[in-house]
């Protein structure tokens, strides 16, 4: 009588062994889906981590070639900016550093500051307050080709000879040439303003020389 209860028991101890192998399988199993989730998700961070350190390293190697093609630039504009002031220039000190709330594209500013350099350094017209002084250079121009003239005259007539044929001819060239010579003291002036010798200014020393050139001719005949 006893026998089909031992029976049963023993069949249904088989049958929850089994249901609980199956769920020690499945629960595994989920447990070894889990795990590999897990690590696939480790290894994207990982990789996305070290793509993003890579392109970090990437943009502060740019930023440190820039800085240093930037204070190139501005130690070079600085240099050029002292070299243009002269003995002024020395009092700048060395050239600034970059300011804390500075914005902004550096090389688009340093493009502009380059742009100005070039446009002050190019050399401009004349003021017309330096007109007695053009004046002035036509005049002693034509008056020190006279003077020239006067001497090559008075060898010629000491001497004689050929002298006193050819230093009448030498001396009269170089008399009517008096105006160009004017040209020579204007250039020298429109050097130390830093400008140009233009049309005005030569014909301004031009005017003034040949009018004391034919002045001088004329009172000394």
């Amino acid at each position: 009588m006893n026998e089909p209860v031992a029976s049963d028991t023993y069949a249904a101890h088989v049958r929850r062994l089994a249901d609980l192998t199956g769920r020690v399988r499945a629960q595994r199993a989920e447990a070894q889906a889990w795990h590999e989730q897990q690590c696939a998700a480790a290894e994207r961070a990982v990789a996305e981590a070290t793509a993003g350190l890579r392109r970090a390293e990437a943009e502060v190697a740019q930023a440190r070639s820039m800085v240093e093609r930037v204070d190139a630039e501005v130690g070079h504009l600085w240099a050029e900016l002292r070299g243009r002031l002269g003995l002024g220039g020395r009092r700048l000190g060395p050239a600034p550093g970059p300011a804390r709330d500075a914005t902004g594209d550096p090389v688009a500013a340093l493009r502009g500051v380059r742009e100005l350099l070039d446009r002050a350094g190019q050399p401009g017209e004349l003021p017309a307050s330096v007109n007695p002084l053009l004046a002035l250079c036509g005049v002693a121009g034509a008056l020190v080709a006279y003077l020239l003239g006067a001497g090559a005259r008075a060898l010629g007539h000491r001497y004689g000879g050929d002298l006193a044929v050819g230093m009448p001819v030498l001396a009269l060239v170089v008399t009517l040439l008096g105006p160009l010579a004017g040209l020579a003291p204007a250039k020298r002036l429109a050097d130390r303003r830093h400008a140009l010798l233009g049309p005005r200014p030569m014909a301004i020393v031009l005017v003034a020389g040949v009018a004391t050139t034919v002045a001088l001719l004329v009172l000394t005949r």
